[in-house]
């Protein structure tokens, strides 16, 4: 690992792919329009980047429905597939540091994170689906003599992609390794905060021997690019991770158009429950702090709402005080920083909406400040309201930065109830030493994944996803390539 001025060096050295990448090639938006990538820690200008729009959409889609009709990539045998997915995770394990660097810059994660969970996981990703391609068999069904029913798995054809700034490499990665591993064509739309590891991405797989036109990035904004690969009559598939309200307007661009799958994945506001039988209230603590100010609260299954029994409420929140006191931003390019920066100032000024809205409805335990660094920069301190009533703000809306909502209970029903009174069902996590509690509660949480005593669980070899309002996608796991293929039954009368 680098030290602060080698990560500074390091970033200072370093060149940006600024352009679309469509049919094996780098190349300017049509209108020739850019707009500029900025780093939220320093609000300087990091590149000019081409703004794709309905125009630049088709020249990809059209490049991306080419390869997959001359079937260049899928009807490459699985040996060829996999050896090609190999590669590419070796390559970005080759240029680790840069692709850390440039989600650190461009989105402001701390590097020492994306050095070594992010692009390490996006490497392990494609690495995972490549092994895959080889041990996925299609069926035969039960029929009766002279007839022989194949259920075969087939890719779909066209899969756009849809994908948010907290993690831009591994959510650029979960859609487009499971995509590519099934044999289909991608169209992926970065977020527009967040763009430049995409685009390495890119070279990277072509540079690993990606057919030209079966991996396409256009950077641009939600309402032109973004739409325009939600209603494009040839994209037969649009995977996407965002704001519940975003993922809406896909399913309604999916029935304006030609009825494409949509698989969204969407917003969270998920709870942590800490019973008084937890016997390891520091780990607790530890993993709270954690679940809540990890990426500055970027994530979609951030513990946001922490409910803990009332006999403990207190000396826990001591804990946690002392957890965020310690874990103030910093230099995102500083190992030793403990959070970074927000992503953009639209960003922050909203944490900071509900920040001041909470200091009038609850008691404020830690934080509650914007900083800056050398008076630069998008930065909010860890934040802690406690007293949180169930139907406050604070407690119902997804902030999506570092405030942590503490809310009291007596009871298990009562626990369970409060976890559950959510329009969104993503994640939760669950505190008890008392297995039967464990089972019990992890039964009765509608979310699409449950933690135990830790927080936020995840592996390449379980589905995530979620329930109600935070979509129905799953990434991860085998059960992923459920979104990317089709069953396609071929029936065969022979002479007996």
């Amino acid at each position: 690992m680098l030290d602060h001025q080698g990560w500074k060096a390091r970033a200072a050295g370093l060149r940006f792919r600024h352009q679309a990448f469509i049919d094996g090639r780098f190349t300017d938006a049509v209108s020739g329009k850019t707009f500029d990538s900025i780093n939220p820690a320093t609000g300087a200008v990091l590149a000019q980047v081409a703004e794709c729009d309905a125009a630049d959409v088709d020249r990809a889609v059209t490049a991306a429905r080419r390869a997959f009709d001359d079937g260049r990539w899928w009807r490459k045998p699985p040996a060829e597939r996999k050896a090609v997915l190999l590669k590419l995770a070796d390559l970005i394990r080759e240029n680790l540091q840069e692709l850390a660097l440039l989600d650190s810059l461009d989105m402001g994660k701390l590097v020492r994170d994306a050095a070594t969970i992010d692009a390490p996981g996006s490497a392990h990703f494609f690495q995972w689906y490549a092994e895959a391609i080889d041990k996925l068999y299609d069926e035969v069904a039960p029929t009766g003599p002279g007839d022989l029913a194949l259920v075969r798995r087939v890719p779909l054809g066209v899969v756009g992609a849809v994908v948010p700034w907290n993690f831009p490499l591994d959510m650029a990665t979960w859609k487009s390794a499971a995509a590519l591993a099934a044999g289909n064509s991608v169209v992926l739309k970065p977020a527009e905060q967040s763009p430049l590891s995409a685009l390495r991405l890119a070279e990277l797989a072509a540079e690993a021997g990606l057919p030209d036109g079966v991996l396409n990035v256009v950077p641009g904004f939600g309402a032109t690019a973004g739409r325009a690969l939600g209603l494009h009559m040839d994209v037969d598939c649009l995977a996407f991770t965002g704001s519940t309200a975003t993922g809406k307007r896909f399913m309604e661009y999916s029935g304006q158009s030609n009825l494409k799958q949509v698989w969204p994945e969407t917003g969270g506001k998920s709870p942590n429950i800490v019973f008084a039988d937890c016997q390891d209230l520091d780990a607790a603590a530890d993993m709270a702090a954690f679940g809540i100010f990890f990426n500055q609260g970027e994530v979609c299954s951030a513990n946001s709402r922490l409910y803990v029994q009332d006999s403990i409420r207190e000396a826990f929140l001591e804990k946690l005080a002392q957890r965020a006191a310690a874990m103030q931003p910093g230099d995102p390019l500083d190992p030793e920083s403990k959070m970074g920066a927000i992503v953009d100032e639209r960003q922050t000024q909203g944490i900071m909406r509900f920040v001041e809205a909470g200091k009038a409805t609850a008691r404020l335990v830690t934080g509650g400040n914007r900083v800056t660094m050398e008076g630069k920069g998008c930065f909010v301190q860890p934040t802690i309201f406690a007293d949180v009533t169930q139907d406050d703000p604070l407690a119902r809306d997804e902030i999506f930065g570092p405030v942590l909502s503490v809310i009291g209970f007596q009871t298990e029903d009562q626990a369970v109830a409060m976890a559950n009174d959510s329009i969104y069902g993503l994640a939760a996590s669950v505190w008890t030493d008392d297995l039967s509690r464990a089972c019990r509660v992890a039964e009765r949480l509608h979310v699409g994944t449950v933690s135990v005593n830790t927080v936020d669980a995840l592996s390449a070899q379980t589905p995530f996803g979620g329930m109600k309002q935070s979509g129905f996608g799953r990434d991860l796991s085998l059960h992923s390539l459920d979104k990317y293929t089709a069953l396609k039954t071929v029936w065969i009368k022979y002479r007996t």
